[in-house]
């Protein structure tokens, strides 16, 4: 019995010891709404250290921030995990087009995380940003657009910048386009809800319409020759473009297409997908713990 009560005083004394060496914040606001917080995991580094960017998927309609940042803290590298308002948030706020509210949602919050650099000990020049599915498009989009900083502005955050360091997602869309999409894959139907549409053959039939905004918020419209490092995973089946997948949202067409545009202009882009064999990186955690510790 005495042995036992030992061995639990210690296991309890660990666990102390462990809460004591990882700062935990969780349900950071970064915004008025209540789905515009964060959590933070901090690395235990005498240093700044660099930060994986969480962006949760659920196809912008669902989902939550929870996730296990272990991995990334046992190499230095600090977590921070984001809420964001889903498109009926949006509809609700009278957001125009609704898929605007989540991506500049984690623009805001990857803006206030640096203005936090100084206080939370991190590297604001080496953050990556990561997710799957509606997260890995947001990513994305954050990786490839312009910088949205407002160096002039009265709002210290809206200083920041939002560009990103690199980014590795996991089935990521990579166009909102239509008319795009069905080139690639005849069997393509996601995406209307972005744009506040009810169905695909509404999309397509306001597609003109609604152009600048696919332009605007499709990851793929926005790819330079500055762009950060990218990698895309993919699941499935080996990508045939112009093949009909049977999960064409996640398709690794789509990756092969953006791997496509990025080689033409000469950013460096890893491409995982069935068929590729012996990959340097197995998943998204492989590629940002590698990149982020160079």
């Amino acid at each position: 019995m005495k042995r036992m009560l030992m061995s639990l005083a210690l296991l309890l004394f660990v666990q102390t010891v462990q809460a004591e060496e990882v700062k935990q914040l969780q349900n950071v606001p970064y915004g008025a709404h209540p789905r515009q917080v964060l959590d933070f995991y901090q690395a235990k580094s005498e240093t700044p250290t660099p930060v994986v960017f969480y962006i949760h998927g659920g196809g912008w309609q669902g989902g939550d921030k929870k996730m296990n940042p272990q991995a990334f803290l046992n190499k230095g590298i600090s977590v921070v995990a984001i809420n964001y308002r889903y498109v009926k948030n949006a509809v609700e706020e009278k957001v125009e087009p609704p898929v605007k509210a989540p991506l500049h949602d984690a623009a805001r919050a990857l803006q206030f995380v640096r203005s936090k650099a100084t206080e939370w000990n991190l590297d604001k020049k080496k953050i990556g940003a990561t997710g799957g599915s509606a997260g890995a498009c947001s990513s994305l989009w954050l990786a490839l657009h312009d910088d949205m900083a407002k160096p002039d502005s009265e709002d210290p955050i809206a200083r920041e910048s939002t560009r990103l360091y690199c980014a590795a997602v996991n089935g990521a869309q990579v166009s909102l386009d239509p008319k795009e999409l069905r080139e690639w894959m005849p069997n393509y139907r996601y995406g209307a809800h972005a744009f506040g549409l009810g169905g695909f053959q509404a999309l397509i039939d306001n597609r003109e319409s609604v152009l600048p905004w696919i332009k605007e918020y499709s990851p793929i419209e926005h790819v330079s020759k500055d762009d950060p490092a990218i990698g895309l995973f993919y699941g499935g089946e080996v990508p045939v473009v112009g093949a009909s997948p049977k999960d064409p949202t996640h398709s690794g067409i789509m990756g092969v297409k953006l791997a496509e545009r990025l080689n033409e202009v000469n950013v460096d882009v890893v491409l995982v997908t069935p068929g590729v064999k012996d990959p340097k990186y197995r998943n998204t955690a492989e590629y940002l713990i590698d990149y982020l510790t160079k």
